[in-house]
This record gives C-alpha cells, structure tokens and sequence, in this order.
C-alpha cells in the first residue's frame, strides 16, 4: 500500500498513545531517553520533517526542552501537521531535504517519517505500559523502511544492534527487532 495512505494510519494510533503517556521522567525502550527526552526529539524533528513532505529544507535548530506546559497538546498538533503532509501523493514523489543541503529521496524520508510514528508511537506506549497495535500491512511497509536504512541508522546511531527475533514473532515484534529494540521491554 502506498506511503501517503498508511501515514493517517499510523499517526491515529500513535495519537492515542500520547493521551496514555504518563510521567516525563519514565524510562523508555531508547536508550539513556526518558519520556522527556524522547517527545523533545519529536518536537524538535517534528517542523523539518513536516516541512520535507512539501519539498522544504527546514534546520531543526537547536534541540531545547519543549515540554514545559502542555506537551501533549503540542506533540498532538505536531504529529497531526506531519502525517496530514506526508498524506498527500506528492510527498512522496521526488527529492526533499530533511533539515540539511542535502537532497534525499522524498520516498525515503517519508519511510522515515512511517518509522518515527510506529517506532516512537511504540517507545512512548511501552513507556505508559501501553499496548498499541497497529495494522500488520503497515507494520509489514515499516518493516521494508527500516530494512532499507538499517545500516545507514546504525552507522549514524539511529538504530541499536538488531535484537534477535523469530521469523515466526508478529511483524510488530519484527521490525523492533530490526530497529534495534527488544519487543520484551518494560521500564
């Protein structure tokens, strides 16, 4: 199924995960990244790659701590913005930036942008005790993104060394797997 059809998808759930996030300081499945630290990064990446969906080069700027006052709100609106963005067929087509000179293919920032919602989505809900669930053929679509970046993630610290699944695990378990988190983690 094409990208800008499963981005709505992916953020619905990944929405109804915020509302079950507790405490900012809960550790999450990232590593040395409590809750605090890791809807910062979504904040903080959030414009630029909101702005890639439309063929913009936006810099992040400096990261700073944007949960004082309603965080939830903000991620809320944020997520919204973006996968409203990448929702449309054009997003997808050709090259963009993501928040640098450089030009990537627009195809594969909004792999991207598919994987921050699940995975993140993911890390947030473990963090609350939370157990979300996606559609397989999303997850399945995620799955073939992070394959397709993997190593370029683990070489820039993205992504953790694979944790060993079975092939016969759920694909949710899978593309944990793959990312570099356990699909068994608990805070």
């Amino acid at each position: 199924m094409d990208g800008h059809l499963l981005i709505g998808t992916a953020a619905a759930v990944t929405l109804k995960v915020v509302d079950g996030v507790g405490s900012l300081d809960t550790p999450t499945p990232c590593a040395g990244w409590d809750v605090r630290a890791l809807v910062n990064h979504l904040l903080h990446w959030g414009p630029a790659l909101t702005a890639a969906a439309t063929k913009e080069a936006l810099d992040p700027g400096a990261e700073i701590d944007r949960t004082g006052g309603d965080w939830r709100d903000l991620l809320r609106a944020q997520v919204e913005e973006t996968a409203a963005a990448w929702g449309a067929p054009a997003a997808w087509e050709g090259v963009t930036w993501m928040g640098g000179p450089m030009e990537l293919p627009a195809d594969l920032v909004g792999g991207m942008v598919l994987g921050e919602l699940v995975l993140h989505g993911w890390d947030l809900a473990r963090a609350g005790g939370l157990h979300p669930h996606w559609d397989d053929a999303l997850v399945l679509r995620v799955h073939d993104e992070v394959a397709r970046s993997a190593d370029m993630g683990r070489q820039m610290g993205v992504y953790a060394a694979e944790v060993p699944v079975p092939a016969t695990a759920p694909p949710l378990a899978r593309v944990l797997g793959l990312s570099g988190r356990d699909p068994d983690w608990t805070p």
